[in-house]
C-alpha cells in the first residue's frame, strides 16, 4: 500500500514537471502567480476576471492567465482544474530544454522562450479622434473572440492607428509586425539566435501574441511574399506547430488577428503602391471580413487638426479649416480621375507640424508637398491660394530670390568682361 502511494506520488511529480516544461516561461510565471492568488484545487472564470480586471497581473508583471481555461483542464461549465496535480511538496527546480552550444567550451546553453513580461497594452493617444471602422475594430477587440479582419484603404488614413487605439481602449495587449517581401517563417514564428555564446530559441511575435491572448497586427500585409503562407493555421485559430523545436502552440483566449494593406491583396494596378504583391487566394479567404477605410469627413479631420495644433501650443486661426477644405477638393478630384495624387490626413498633420516650426502657411504647405512632381505641386499650391486668401503665390520665395540675385551677378560679371579700355 505504501509502495503504491509512493509510486503514485512519484507519478504526480513527473506529470507536474512534464506539464510545466511544456509551458513558456511567461506562462509558468502567470500560473504560479494566479494559483497563489486563488488557492485551492480549481478555479473559475470569475477568478480569472477578478485577477485581471483588478490589475493584479500587472502588479505581478505576468500575463493574463486565460490560457489556463483550456478544454483539457475543464471540469464543468465555468470550472477548471490546474494543468497539473496539486503537489505542494514539489519544490525542486524545473529544468528547461537544453542544447549544446556552438561554443568550444564544455558548458551547455539553455534554450529559452523569450516572451516579454511587461504590459503591452498601448497607451491612449489624446490626439486620436475615432472615425470610420473604429467601433467595428473595437467591438471585435473587446469581444475576445478569434475573428481575423482585413483592413484596406489608401495611405495615411489611419488604419494602423485605429487598431492600436482600439486595443488601448479595450485594454488589450497589441503586437504590431511590419511585413516586407523579406518577412519569413523565422521572423514570424521564431528562430535560433546566438546570445552571449548560447544557442537560444526565440519565439517570434506571432507565437508571443498567441500565447498571451493578444491582438496581432500584420501591417502592410500586401508587401508579403508567398512565405506568409506559414500563417495559414494561425489564421484558422487552431494553433501552429513549430517544427524546429517540436512544439505545438495553441492560441490563448482573446487572441485575434488584423491585417492592414493599401490594396485588397490583388496588387496595385495603377502603380501607386510599388512593391505590393498579389496574395494567395486561400490566404485571403482566412479573413472573414474586409473593412474599407476611407479618409475622415471634413468635420472629423478638422477635429484632428485642431487637437494637433493645441498639442503644439499654436493658434492657427482658420488654418485647420482651410486645410481640410483644400484636401477635400483634391480628394474629390482624385476620385473623379482628374489628378493622380492625393493629400492624406497624415500629410495634413505634417503641414500642421511644419507650421508650428516655420509659422508660415505657404512655406509649411510648400515644404510638405515638395514630394510631388512640379506640375502637381504647382496645381496644389494654386488651389490652396484660392481657398485661403492669406496665401499669395506671386510673392518671391527665398529660393527664387537667391536664383535671381545669382543671375544678376552673373550678368554684371559678363558686362564688365566685355568693357574695353579707350
Amino acid at each position: 500500500m505504501d509502495l503504491n502511494n509512493g509510486e503514485r506520488h512519484s507519478n504526480l511529480i513527473t506529470s507536474y514537471r512534464e506539464n510545466i516544461m511544456k509551458m513558456s516561461e511567461s506562462r509558468k510565471l502567470s500560473l504560479d502567480a494566479f494559483r497563489a492568488y486563488v488557492g485551492g484545487d480549481s478555479f473559475t472564470r470569475k477568478d480569472i476576471l477578478e485577477f485581471t480586471e483588478s490589475g493584479r497581473h500587472k502588479e505581478l508583471g505576468v500575463i493574463r492567465p486565460w490560457f489556463l481555461a483550456a478544454d483539457e483542464n475543464k471540469v464543468s461549465r465555468g470550472l477548471w482544474r490546474w494543468p497539473s496535480p496539486d503537489v505542494a511538496s514539489v519544490s525542486a527546480p524545473v529544468s528547461v530544454p537544453v542544447v549544446k552550444s556552438v561554443s568550444t567550451t564544455e558548458e551547455s546553453s539553455v534554450v529559452a522562450y523569450h516572451n516579454p513580461t511587461e504590459n503591452l497594452v498601448p497607451d491612449k493617444d489624446p490626439l486620436y479622434v475615432p472615425f470610420g471602422h473604429f467601433s467595428d475594430v473595437y467591438n471585435i477587440t473587446k469581444s475576445g473572440r478569434f475573428y481575423p479582419a482585413f483592413v484596406t484603404g489608401l495611405s495615411g488614413n489611419g488604419k494602423t492607428f485605429m487598431i492600436e487605439q482600439a486595443c488601448a481602449k479595450a485594454k488589450r495587449e497589441y503586437f504590431r509586425v511590419n511585413i516586407t517581401v523579406e518577412t519569413d517563417e523565422d521572423d514570424l514564428l521564431g528562430h535560433y539566435a546566438l546570445i552571449d555564446g548560447n544557442t537560444v530559441w526565440q519565439d517570434g511575435p506571432v507565437v508571443k501574441a498567441m500565447e498571451r491572448g493578444a491582438v496581432l497586427l500584420l501591417d502592410e500585409i500586401d508587401l508579403a511574399s508567398s512565405k506568409i503562407m506559414c500563417l495559414q493555421p494561425v489564421l484558422e485559430g487552431k494553433g501552429v506547430y513549430l517544427k524546429k523545436v517540436n512544439r505545438f502552440v495553441k492560441p490563448s483566449v482573446g487572441f485575434s488577428v488584423f491585417a492592414t494593406a493599401n490594396t485588397k491583396g490583388k496588387g496595385s494596378e495603377d502603380g501607386r503602391f510599388i512593391g505590393t504583391n498579389i496574395l494567395n487566394e486561400a490566404f485571403l479567404e482566412r479573413f472573414p471580413i474586409t473593412m474599407e477605410q476611407e479618409y475622415p469627413s471634413v468635420q472629423i479631420e478638422k477635429k484632428i487638426l485642431d487637437k494637433v495644433f493645441v498639442s503644439l501650443d499654436v493658434d492657427p486661426g482658420d488654418f485647420a479649416e482651410k486645410l481640410v477644405n483644400w484636401a477635400d477638393i483634391i480628394r474629390k478630384t482624385f476620385y473623379e480621375g482628374g489628378i493622380d495624387e492625393i493629400i492624406a490626413t497624415r500629410r495634413l498633420v505634417h503641414i500642421a507640424n511644419a507650421f508650428a516650426i516655420f509659422r508660415d502657411r505657404k512655406k509649411a504647405i510648400e515644404m510638405c508637398i515638395n514630394r510631388f512632381d512640379d506640375d502637381t505641386k504647382t496645381s496644389f499650391l494654386d488651389l490652396y491660394s484660392k481657398v485661403d486668401a492669406e496665401v499669395v503665390l506671386d510673392e518671391e520665395t527665398e529660393a527664387e530670390e537667391a536664383h535671381r540675385l545669382l543671375d544678376e551677378e552673373n550678368v554684371d560679371d559678363d558686362s564688365s568682361e566685355n568693357l574695353q579700355p579707350f
